[in-house]
C-alpha cells in the first residue's frame, strides 16, 4: 500500500507544471482571455489536497459574449459540409492521440483518478467517439415519404424530410472524468452542425483548456466551441436561461437536472440529461464465479466509485452468497488504492473533501440500520481524500445504501432465492433506471432478466459496455435521451417536412 511518500514520488512532470503555471482562460470565438467574473477557482490535486491551480470563473457578460460567438459561427458551420466538419473532427481526433498522456496527467492532478486509466480512456475511448461522430456527420439524411394531403394523390407531391442542426448548445459537464465527459457533448453537437458553449466542472476546469486549445489547433472555426468556467448554480444557471441558447445538455446529479428542468420551461429550450444511478448486478447461482466476482468488485469501485454506472446494488444468490462475499473481499484487497500519478494504483483518492464526507456519510448509515461489513480495507498514510472499498452485506430494500447513489467505492450485498419475480421486484424497486448487469449461463433466464430491468442499459456478463456506437442513457430518474451510438446525434438535430405540389411546377 502506498504511503504519504509517494505523492512525492509520483509528482507532476515539468510539462505539466509549466501548464499549471500559466494563466487559465476561458475561450470566446477564437481567443482566450481571462474570466471577468468575481469568483476565483482554486483547483485542488485531491492526492496532496494543495492547489495547484487557479482560474477565474466567467462573468455574465463572458457568457453573453460566448453566445455571441456561437450564433455567429453557427451561421457558417451548420452550412459547412459534414464532410468538411468530419475533417476538422478527424485532426481533432488525432490530436487527442497525440497529447493523451499530457492530457491524462493534468486529469489526474485535478480529479485524481489512476494515470493507466485516463491515459487508456483518452488515447482509446475518446479518439475512437470523435471519429465515430466525424463518420456520422456524412450521414445526416431525411427520408422520402409517399404521403397524401389536401385531396392529392402520393404522386402529386413530393413529400421529404431534412435533418438541421438545433442551433447553439449549451453543454455542463461534470468532474469524475473530464476529458471523456467534455468529448460526450463536443463531438455529437458538432456533427450535426450546431455550435457549442461548453461550462467546464468547477473542480476540473483544467483538462477543458488543454481540450479547447487542440480543437482550435485542428482547425476548428472561430465560435464554434467556446469555453467558459465557474459556479453551476451561478454561470451554469446563466447558461441554462439563456435566451440565445437553443439546447442544454447536462450530465450530473439528478437534483441538479430537475433544477435545470424547470429552468428551461419557461422558453421550452431542448434539454437532454444523464443523471444518477442506482445500477443492480445480478448474480445466478450457475454464473461463472471465476469472471463475475472480479467484475462485481470493479463495477462498484472503478473510478473509486465516482460513476453513474457504478454497480452499488449487488443481488447474489443465496446458493453462492458465502464464496461471493470471500471473492469480493479478495479482490478489493488486491485493488491499491494511492495517488493517481502511480502507475501501479487501481483506486484513486476521491475529488474533494466534502465528497469524501457524503460517501462516509453512506458508510456511517449502513452500519446504524444494520448492515453487515464484510470487508473495509486500508488507505495510505498522510494527505488526500481517500475512501477504501468498503463491502456491506445484509442490506435490504429499505435502506439508504440500497436506495441512494453514493457514488463512493461502497457495495451493498443484497440475497435473494429461487422467486425471480420478487428479484425483479427488488432490482426495479429504485427511482432509477440507467444501467444494470446479469450473470448467468442460461440464455433464457438472462434474456428475460434483461428485458424485465427497467434500464436504459442491460448486460449479459458484462456491465457498462460502453462502445462509441451502443446507446446510452437512463429511465426515469436517471435522465432523458441517449449519447452514443445514431441515437446520440439525434437530440442536436430537428426534424423539418417539405411538401412540393407537383402539379403547379
Amino acid at each position: 500500500m502506498a504511503d504519504a511518500s509517494d505523492a512525492a514520488i509520483y509528482g507532476p512532470s515539468q510539462e505539466a507544471l509549466a501548464f499549471l503555471a500559466q494563466t487559465h482562460g476561458q475561450l470566446i470565438g477564437e481567443a482566450f482571455v481571462e474570466g471577468r467574473g468575481e469568483t476565483l477557482i482554486e483547483v485542488e490535486n485531491p492526492a496532496t489536497e494543495q492547489p495547484i491551480a487557479k482560474v477565474r470563473a466567467s462573468s455574465t457578460e463572458d457568457l453573453d459574449l460566448a453566445v455571441a460567438a456561437a450564433r455567429k459561427a453557427f451561421k457558417s458551420w451548420s452550412r459547412t459540409s459534414g464532410a468538411d466538419r468530419a475533417r476538422i473532427m478527424l485532426r481533432f481526433a488525432d490530436l487527442l492521440e497525440r497529447d493523451a498522456d499530457k492530457l491524462a496527467e493534468v486529469e489526474v492532478l485535478e480529479n485524481g483518478m489512476p494515470i493507466a486509466l485516463s491515459g487508456a480512456t483518452i488515447k482509446g475511448f475518446c479518439a475512437d467517439y470523435v471519429r465515430y461522430y466525424a463518420g456520422l456527420a456524412t450521414k445526416l439524411e431525411g427520408s422520402t415519404i409517399p404521403a397524401r394531403a389536401n385531396g392529392r394523390e402520393a404522386l402529386d407531391l413530393l413529400v421529404y424530410t431534412v435533418r438541421e442542426p438545433v442551433g447553439v448548445v449549451g453543454a455542463i459537464v461534470p468532474w469524475n472524468v473530464p476529458v471523456s465527459m467534455i468529448i460526450l457533448k463536443l463531438a455529437p453537437a458538432l456533427a450535426s452542425g450546431c455550435t457549442l458553449i461548453l461550462k467546464s466542472a468547477e473542480l476540473t476546469p483544467l483538462t477543458s483548456i488543454l481540450v479547447a486549445r487542440l480543437w482550435l489547433e485542428a482547425g476548428g472555426p472561430p465560435g464554434v466551441f467556446n469555453l467558459i468556467h465557474g459556479l453551476g448554480h451561478e454561470i451554469g444557471a446563466a447558461l441554462v436561461s439563456h435566451p440565445g441558447v437553443d439546447k442544454i445538455t447536462f450530465t450530473g446529479s439528478t437534483a441538479v437536472g430537475k433544477e435545470i428542468v424547470r429552468a428551461v420551461s419557461h422558453d421550452l429550450k431542448r434539454v437532454s440529461l444523464e443523471l444518477g444511478g442506482k445500477s443492480p448486478f445480478v448474480i445466478f447461482p450457475d454464473a461463472d464465479l471465476a469472471d463475475a466476482i472480479p467484475s462485481a468488485a470493479l463495477a462498484c469501485f472503478f473510478l473509486s466509485g465516482q460513476n453513474c454506472m457504478a454497480g452499488t446494488r449487488l443481488f447474489v444468490h443465496e446458493k453462492v452468497l458465502e464464496p461471493v462475499l470471500e471473492g469480493l473481499a479478495q479482490t478489493a484487497a488486491y485493488l491499491k488504492v494511492g495517488p493517481g500519478l502511480d502507475p501501479t494504483t487501481m483506486i484513486g483518492p476521491l475529488v474533494s473533501a466534502r465528497q469524501k464526507g457524503r460517501v462516509l456519510e453512506h458508510v456511517e448509515a449502513a452500519a446504524a440500520q444494520g448492515a453487515r461489513l464484510t470487508y473495509a480495507g486500508g488507505v495510505p498514510d498522510g494527505p488526500g481524500h481517500y475512501v477504501a472499498p468498503t463491502i456491506y452485506a445484509d442490506v435490504n430494500p429499505d435502506m439508504r445504501l440500497a436506495r441512494e447513489e453514493v457514488f463512493g467505492p461502497v457495495l451493498g450485498v443484497q440475497a435473494f432465492g429461487d422467486d425471480d419475480e420478487a428479484l425483479l421486484s427488488a432490482i426495479n424497486a429504485t427511482t432509477y433506471g440507467l444501467s444494470g448487469s446479469v450473470w448467468t449461463k442460461d440464455l433464457t433466464r438472462a434474456h428475460r432478466m434483461a428485458r424485465a430491468i427497467d434500464s436504459g442499459q442491460v448486460g449479459v456478463n458484462i456491465h457498462a459496455a460502453l462502445s462509441p456506437e451502443t446507446p446510452f442513457g437512463g429511465n426515469r430518474q436517471s435522465g432523458w435521451g441517449r449519447e452514443f451510438g445514431r441515437e446520440g446525434i439525434d437530440s442536436y438535430l430537428k426534424t423539418k417536412a417539405v411538401s412540393v405540389n407537383l402539379g403547379l411546377l
